[in-house]
């Protein structure tokens, strides 16, 4: 890694970025101008950009690559099956036998319908619950991500604290329908959840929910009442494991927390870093796409839907995951790293909270308990975004103000890199945060809150 300090170089692709993207960035993952950087090749856990600087990458592609980047069976996987062809428009024998291999890993699910994104797959989901119940109303939780259509955008992103179940656009251009058709509830709250959903009975087609928000788990209890509660709505219970699809057992976290979801959206893993995603569940409901004799179908159809790349690599990310060891390491380093991040703030003296759980990290500059999006709002979001920019400087890739994954890939070394470039990264920001804490009268000092969520079997 880069020393701070280094000068950095002028990139004429960022120039050249800069005119031909918005922002200069082909998503929302926008950096300040002087730490724009276009990445040249990866390998493993690590990023180098155009000039050569080199970056522990803990963004890994904001969650598919598991593996590492250019895992050699992946590769391999991709090059085979280019040479055979790169997109049918039709069923392949790499995506009848992905589709086979995640419906054995989802107990109860029958059938399935690929996607190319996450986003396409919880639309898609809740065009199907929508045909299944004949009622038009969607409950999400208020912070939850199910990516970048209308009704996701609905309190994404909320400034102060408007009442539920009132939901606000977190993007300019979003639907007034699409708001009227969102019903906004918090995140573990399982009693104003059901208020809400018991007042709206009667428009309800689904519920839908990250099992685990973002970077926060389930209280006990939460996913249950949940599930008991679409039962006695009429509606279906949605479960986005677009993020936690594969990534800390193999399979969904339904198993793990006892519940199991009527439709489940996957993506990031199954792709195994190319685009797809996928909406599993019963036959009933997916059938619903095949015209029959007297009713309209469900249109859930793209152009590169099912893409024979992607169910490649995916079959060969897959085959991996199930070697044996594979999920109690990535436990083990996600365990360490937030481990040493609370180490990192105690010792600096600032109050934080670390989130997550197996090999997904987060950190908030606010108290804990963290239990939902109103909780993570109280922490000093500027101050995050300083130490996420001061780890780029030295050399760590992140996204700045999000959560972070492990992959396989990385070693203890590299782990050992990051707590040290992110303990030098928050000195250069405690000292404002102590004289806010003493200002506000909250305690600067003290072991910072941890919410890790250990899982049965995933964490030591």
């Amino acid at each position: 890694m880069s020393t701070h300090g280094e000068p950095r170089l002028s990139c004429p692709y960022v120039q050249r970025a800069e005119k031909v993207f918005p922002g200069g960035s082909i998503n929302v993952l926008q950096l300040p101008p002087a730490e724009r950087f276009v990445v040249a090749r990866a390998q493993g856990a690590r990023v180098w950009d155009e000039n050569g600087r080199e970056y522990i990458d803990l963004v890994m592609g904001s969650g598919p690559l598991i593996l590492g980047h250019a895992h050699p069976a992946v590769r391999e996987a991709v090059r085979a099956q280019a040479e055979l062809g790169t997109t049918y428009y039709q069923v392949s024998k790499p995506a009848v036998e992905l589709a086979e291999a995640i419906l054995e890993a989802f107990p109860g699910a029958e059938k399935l319908r690929f996607t190319s994104d996450g986003s396409d797959a919880t639309y898609m989901a809740v065009r199907l619950a929508r045909a299944a119940t004949g009622r038009r109303r969607v409950l999400k939780f208020e912070g939850g991500f199910h990516g970048s259509h209308d009704m996701s955008m609905i309190s994404l992103s909320s400034k102060g604290e408007p009442a539920f179940p009132r939901g606000v656009p977190s993007s300019a251009g979003v639907s007034p329908a699409a708001v009227d058709d969102v019903l906004v509830a918090p995140f573990n709250d399982l009693a104003e959840t059901a208020r809400i959903a018991r007042d709206h009975r009667d428009e309800l087609a689904a519920i839908i929910v990250e099992p685990v928000q973002r970077d926060i788990a389930p209280e006990p209890g939460f996913l249950q009442g949940l599930r008991r509660l679409a039962d006695e709505m009429g509606c279906l219970l949605i479960f986005d494991e677009v993020v936690t699809g594969f990534r800390f057992r193999y399979g969904g976290v339904q198993e793990l927390f006892g519940v199991r979801a009527d439709l489940t959206c996957l993506g990031k893993i199954i792709g195994g870093g190319l685009p797809l995603a996928a909406v599993v569940g019963p036959a009933d409901i997916l059938d619903l796409c095949v015209p029959g004799a007297g009713r309209l179908p469900v249109y859930l159809s793209g152009t590169l839907f099912g893409n024979p790349l992607a169910a490649a690599a995916g079959l060969a990310t897959l085959a991996e995951l199930r070697r044996e060891g594979v999920y109690q390491r990535l436990a083990a380093l996600g365990q360490r790293l937030r481990s040493g991040m609370e180490q990192v703030l105690a010792e600096a003296g600032v109050t934080g909270t670390v989130t997550g759980m197996g090999s997904m990290f987060h950190m908030h500059f606010a108290p804990g308990p963290i239990r939902n999006y109103r909780d993570t709002q109280r922490g000093d979001g500027a101050a995050l975004r300083d130490v996420h920019l001061g780890l780029l400087r030295r050399g760590v890739y992140v996204n700045p103000g999000a959560k972070g994954y492990l992959s396989l890939a990385h070693e203890e070394r590299d782990l050992d890199l990051v707590l040290e470039a992110l303990a030098a990264s928050v000195a250069d920001v405690a000292p404002r945060l102590r004289q806010l804490a003493a200002g506000s009268g909250r305690p600067a000092r003290g072991a910072p809150a941890s919410c890790p969520a250990r899982m049965p079997g995933s964490e030591p």
